[in-house]
């Protein structure tokens, strides 16, 4: 009675080793997949956040003369892939940035006045350079 009960109990073990393999391969294989598409996902997103980094998305209404004053430099954003709307982008003394529409006035006044100012400061510049 202890032999014939032998093979039947093999018989069950090799039946649950073989199960295990098959869930064991079928595993891997979703792992495998779900790996990929993390992955693939992490990709597109960061590859999409590139183009929509600088682009201003709004602009502001106005600046007070007191903000204007702390304006150093501006940078165009034009319209391309990324960037739906054109704007002026200032970048005060401390690093904040203001998104301006390019067709305002006092955009393009301010504008003139950093151009001068920048001017102003180049010749002035040029000329402590050349003396020493």
């Amino acid at each position: 009675m202890y032999q014939r009960d032998k093979p039947d109990f093999r018989k069950k073990f090799e039946f649950f080793l073989s199960f295990f393999r098959a869930a064991t391969v079928d595993f891997t294989m979703r792992f495998n997949v779900l790996f990929f598409m993390l992955v693939l996902s992490y990709l597109c997103l960061a590859l999409a956040q590139v183009s929509y980094d600088d682009c201003c998305l709004k602009y502001v209404k106005k600046m007070g003369h007191s903000t204007q004053k702390h304006a150093v430099r501006y940078r165009e954003q034009k319209i391309d892939g990324g960037c739906n709307i054109p704007a002026i982008i200032f970048t005060m003394r401390r690093g904040r940035m203001f998104c301006t529409d390019p067709r305002e006035k006092w955009v393009q006044d301010l504008m003139k006045r950093i151009d001068k100012r920048e001017s102003r400061n180049d010749k002035y510049h040029s000329r402590h350079l050349n003396r020493g």
